[in-house]
């Protein structure tokens, strides 16, 4: 047993780096407040600065308040994201490979590169899912590998929201910008729709994934302690041992709970569903088909049919709805100051500054580094895309850059900030039982190494991608 005075001179030989993110976890801990209120306060510097452009209060209200509902399409698309992704990586099957997934490493070393390789990848598929899964394979790891660093497997988990996730396959911009129906008319009037061949299916992006993936896996490695420095789950108070699971009720005990402990249902409504997606893929073809209704719609089935039953389906549901509580609460906010932006002028204004600082050659990068300081304030790829939108397209169309790489920047680097913003922690950290300080020292070391990694990347590629004008 490990005493207090030991685990305190443990930390003291931490490195510079992981002492560093202890004091910016606790600054944050104790000063940071919810998500939310940035939003919030979001909302009142953009009607601060509408005054100032000559808008009145009533007509801030109304630019406010007739937008306000515009992205409830868009939230509910996020918000499946969210349920789906914790469908299916809670499902009996998906934690059957994770078990055998875990017996894999051997090292504390090995365990953590492990653990951040098959976080990123799975966030390629979606984000949601890769929370739980990333937090199932670390209890899962943590059980097999004696002497694994809590807080370092813990931010290997978080890799995939920290990096790739809107690089891959639940990019809400990408998906956003594919599905007409989903974008607000005003931004459509400016972009159009910009296909998915020209944003995540393209060369450049599987370039920027394979570079991020061997890099952070690079960083776990050799940054994980040894077991003999490392502080285990153990040291920590964190038990591992039961499943969240023990103890669930598995079959009918009366006959009104018969359909929901058999599999009928749910296979019936997956087959039609099936239906469903073989005859709109046949009909427009994979990429056209997979837009942000399909690829829920596809997640949804598969939960659907992984659960194989109603009620354990519903009972991973209920579990997952409490995490998009911020989605479905801050997304009417964005919208509203979409609302503001556009109805002051601020949009144009903001626009004619991008503009005045930037060239062809430069614009990917400086669009990169804001949209990555934004993202400390408003941290939500889809909504936040919503507010930038406007004024990123309009100015790339005049600078003549792809719209489509514009997109990819700001994937890339609205991903950063996720590194030190504990809002999208809050799943995997339900799941470990750890605080976001607890993460946040290895993940300030992984954010050193991939922003100027990403600024480069998105600036040097953007010189191989052509401009194509918006598609109406």
């Amino acid at each position: 047993m490990i005493n207090k005075e030991t685990s305190q001179t443990d930390q003291v030989k931490e490195g510079l780096m992981a002492r560093a993110g202890f004091a910016l976890a606790d600054w944050s801990e104790k000063w940071f407040p919810d998500a939310y209120v940035f939003a919030a306060i979001a909302v009142v510097l953009v009607g601060v600065a509408a005054l100032f452009m000559g808008r009145t209060p009533t007509q801030i209200g109304v630019d406010f308040g007739s937008h306000f509902w515009d992205l409830v399409p868009f939230a509910m698309q996020m918000a499946f994201i969210v349920i789906t992704g914790y469908v299916v990586a809670s499902a009996k099957p998906v934690h059957k490979i994770i078990v055998k997934l875990s017996a894999i490493p051997k090292t504390p070393k090995g365990a953590v590169a492990f653990v951040a390789f098959f976080a990123m990848v799975a966030s390629l598929l979606s984000w949601g899912f890769s929370l739980i899964f990333s937090g199932i394979l670390i209890r899962e790891v943590s059980k097999r590998v004696k002497g694994v660093d809590y807080r370092a497997i813990g931010a290997a988990g978080y890799l995939g929201l920290g990096s790739i996730w809107a690089l891959g396959l639940s990019s809400s911009p990408a998906l956003l910008m594919t599905t007409k129906s989903s974008i607000p008319a005003a931004l459509y009037k400016i972009s159009g729709t910009i296909p998915l061949s020209e944003t995540i299916f393209s060369w450049q992006n599987l370039v920027m994934i394979i570079v991020l993936i061997v890099l952070s896996v690079g960083i776990c490695f050799v940054s994980t302690p040894n077991a003999d420095k490392a502080k285990t789950a153990e040291m920590a108070g964190v038990n591992y041992g039961a499943g969240e699971d023990a103890g669930v009720k598995i079959k009918a005990e009366k006959p009104g709970e018969w359909l929901e402990y058999s599999p009928i249902l749910n296979l019936a409504v997956v087959a039609i569903g099936l239906i469903y997606l073989v005859q709109i893929i046949s009909t427009k073809g994979p990429l056209a088909a997979l837009d942000l209704n399909t690829y829920n719609f596809m997640f949804l089935m598969l939960g659907m049919l992984l659960h194989w039953t109603p009620r354990s389906f519903l009972n991973a549901a209920a579990k997952a709805i409490p995490a998009t509580g911020g989605v479905l609460i801050q997304f009417p906010l964005y919208a509203g100051i979409f609302g503001v932006l556009m109805g002051s002028g601020l949009a144009d204004l903001l626009m004619k500054f991008f503009l005045s600082i930037s060239t062809q050659n430069t614009f990917p990068a400086i669009v990169g580094i804001y949209s990555a300081i934004l993202g400390l304030f408003l941290p939500s790829g889809g909504g936040k895309w919503i507010v930038e939108a406007p004024y990123l397209i309009e100015a790339a169309k005049q600078l003549h850059v792809s719209l489509g790489w514009v997109v990819q920047v700001y994937n890339a680097s609205e991903a950063l900030p996720n590194f030190i913003n504990p809002f999208w922690m809050l799943p995997l950290m339900g799941i470990m039982g750890v605080k976001a300080r607890d993460l946040a020292g290895y993940s300030i070391l992984q954010l050193l190494f991939h922003l100027p990694v990403v600024i480069f990347m998105v600036w040097i590629l953007a010189k191989t991608v052509p401009y194509i004008p918006p598609i109406f």
